[in-house]
C-alpha cells in the first residue's frame, strides 16, 4: 500500500523491549486459534504442494488437527505430505524464534492421514469409511468449544464419507450437533460429492463457487484469484508480478529446506490458499463473517442461480461470490468477486516472503509485522452527522521501522448505503494516512433513514523488508 505519512520511531525502539513485545503479542492463544482440518489432493497439480508449504509457515495461527491426501487419479499420495512436514521440521525452531506456537513435527506427523482412492459419490457409503473420515469423525467428536474448519482442496468426499456414517449412526439430534461443528471453505466443486453434501446437508456452513472446471467453473470462482490471472481466471487489476515463478523462486523457494518443497507452477499459484489464509489472525479476517472481506476473500449467504458449469442446481443458500470495487494496480477500477482477494495481494505474498526469510534467519535479521493498536473500542455507535475520531498512536513496529498508515472505508463490508452520487453519501476520512484521522457520518439524502454499519479498515504497513501489514477493523453501527 502506498501511503503518503510515513511515521519515524525514535531510535530507542530498536531494543529488546520490541523483541519481547513481538513475542508477546503476535502468539495467539489457543483459545483463539482456528482448528483447522485438511483435505488436498496432493500429487496432482503441483499447487496443492505449494500451498502445503505456505501453510507450514502459519502453522502457528492454527490448530491443525488432520491433513488427510484425499483422492487424484485413482490414488493417494500422504507420502507428499510427510515430506513437507519432514522439511518443516528442519526449520521449526527457527520460526519459532519469530513467532512463538509453531506445533512439533512429530505432533504435524500425527495428524497425517489418506481417503480411499476412489473419486465423488463413488466412494461414500457402506464399505466406505478411510482413516481419513474416521480421523475426521474423531476430530469434530472431541470436547472442544471451537468450530472445526473443513477446507477442502480438492474433491470432498472424505468430508462426505463421515457426514454419511454419522448420518447412518446416530440420532437426529446427534448428527445436527456433530454438522454444526463443521465449517467448510471448498475450493470450488471437484467433483460430485460436494452438491450433495450442500443438499443433504442444508444446515451445514458451506464457503464454495459452485461448478466444475470442466465446464469452466475455476474461470467464475472468487479463490482464483489468489494467483490466477493469466489462466483460470483471466482477469486484470492484480500485479501479477507478485504470483510469478521468477518472484517465487526469489522469495521462496531460493529459502532453506522448506522453500526447496515448492515447486514451479504449472497453471497458476496456490489454488487452494485462500481457504486457510482466511483464518490466519492478522486483524483482518474475521472467519465468523465471511461477508466481511478478509485474504481468503469476501462471500455473502444466498441461493445462486443455477449456471451451466454447476454439477446440480443449488438447493439452499450457501457462502458464494459476491463483488468488491477496487483501484487495480493499472489505474483502472474493477469490480468483480476476484478483487475480494487480488486486492490484499501485495499484503499477503509479502507476508509470506517474510515467513519464509523466518525460516533461515535471525530475529534481528528479518522482518516482523507492526502490533497494530486501537486507541479507542472496534464497535462504535453513532448517529448520522457525528463525529467519529480514529486513534492508533499505541502501533509499535517490534523491528523499530518507519509506519505508513491507511484509514478507509471497506464499503461493500458494511450495510450502510455505500458511497456514490445516487445515495448522497460520500464517506471521506480526514486524515486517512495519519495516525490519527476522522470522519463524519454522513446524512442519506436519498437512502434514508441511512442506518446500519460501516467498516473502517486501518491498514498500518511498516518499512522493512519486505513490507509488511497488519490491520484493525472498526465497524461503527449508525442509528
Amino acid at each position: 500500500m502506498q501511503n503518503q505519512f510515513i511515521f519515524e520511531p525514535k531510535s530507542v525502539i530498536k531494543n529488546i523491549l520490541f523483541i519481547v513485545l513481538a513475542l508477546v503479542f503476535s502468539s495467539a492463544s489457543a483459545s483463539e486459534k482456528p482448528r483447522l482440518f485438511v483435505l488436498t489432493d496432493i500429487g496432482g497439480d503441483p499447487d496443492d504442494q505449494m500451498s502445503m508449504v505456505r501453510l507450514m509457515t502459519y502453522a502457528n495461527h492454527v490448530d491443525i488437527e488432520g491433513l488427510v491426501a484425499t483422492h487424484v487419479q485413482r490414488q493417494v499420495n500422504p507420502d507428499r505430505i510427510y515430506k513437507i512436514v519432514e522439511a518443516y521440521g528442519k526449520v521449526r525452531d527457527n520460526l519459532e524464534l519469530h513467532e512463538k506456537g509453531f506445533p512439533q513435527a512429530e505432533y504435524l506427523q500425527n495428524c497425517i492421514s489418506k481417503g480411499i482412492p476412489v473419486g465423488g459419490m463413488e466412494g461414500v457409503g457402506e464399505g466406505k469409511d478411510s482413516p481419513g473420515s474416521e480421523l475426521l469423525i474423531a476430530a469434530v467428536d472431541r470436547e472442544d468449544s471451537r468450530p472445526l474448519w473443513v477446507t477442502v482442496w480438492g474433491g470432498p468426499n472424505v468430508l462426505a464419507q463421515a457426514l454419511w456414517k454419522v448420518q447412518s449412526t446416530r440420532s437426529a439430534d446427534e448428527l445436527a450437533k456433530f454438522v454444526a461443528k463443521l465449517r467448510v471453505y471448498a475450493i470450488s466443486d471437484q467433483d460430485d460429492s460436494g452438491p450433495w453434501i450442500r443438499e443433504e446437508f442444508p444446515e451445514l456452513f458451506y464457503i464454495v463457487t459452485p461448478g466444475a472446471n470442466a465446464g469452466g467453473g475455476f474461470h467464475h470462482a472468487t479463490w482464483i484469484a489468489i494467483g490466477g490471472d493469466k489462466f483460470h481466471g483471466r482477469f486484470d487489476g492484480a500485479d501479477f508480478q507478485l504470483v510469478s515463478n521468477e518472484w517465487l523462486e526469489r522469495n521462496i523457494r531460493s529459502k532453506g529446506p522448506l522453500g526447496k518443497m515448492y515447486p514451479h507452477w504449472e497453471y497458476m499459484m496456490e489454488g487452494d490458499t485462500p481457504s486457510f489464509l482466511y483464518l490466519v489472525n492478522n486483524g483482518l479476517n474475521n472467519p465468523d463473517h465471511p461477508n466481511w472481506g478478509g485474504w481468503g476473500g469476501r462471500y455473502e449467504l444466498y441461493q445462486p442461480k443455477t449456471e451451466k458449469w454447476f454439477y446440480q442446481a443449488e438447493t439452499r443458500p450457501i457462502w458464494t461470490n459476491v463483488q468488491d470495487e477496487v483501484l487495480g494496480n493499472d489505474g483502472e477500477w474493477h469490480t468483480t468477486n476476484h478483487a475480494t482477494i487480488w486486492r490484499w495481494r501485495e499484503a499477503y505474498q509479502n507476508d509470506f516472503a517474510a515467513r519464509m526469510d523466518w525460516t533461515i534467519q535471525p530475529y534481528d535479521k528479518a522482518n516482523h509485522p507492526p502490533i497494530v493498536k486501537l486507541d479507542h473500542p472496534e464497535y462504535i455507535t453513532a448517529k448520522p452527522g457525528e463525529r467519529i475520531d480514529l486513534s492508533t498512536l499505541g502501533t509499535v513496529d517490534p523491528d523499530g521501522d518507519p509506519l505508513s498508515y491507511e484509514w478507509f472505508c471497506y464499503e461493500e463490508a458494511g450495510t450502510r448505503g455505500m458511497s456514490n452520487s445516487r445515495t448522497g453519501i460520500k464517506h471521506d476520512i480526514v486524515g486517512f494516512d495519519q495516525p490519527q484521522a476522522w470522519l463524519e457520518v454522513k446524512t442519506s439524502r436519498v437512502m434514508r433513514p441511512g442506518t446500519g454499519t460501516m467498516h473502517i479498515i486501518l491498514a498500518v504497513t511498516d518499512h522493512g523488508t519486505p513490507r509488511l501489514t497488519r490491520y484493525k477493523r472498526i465497524i461503527i453501527n449508525v442509528e
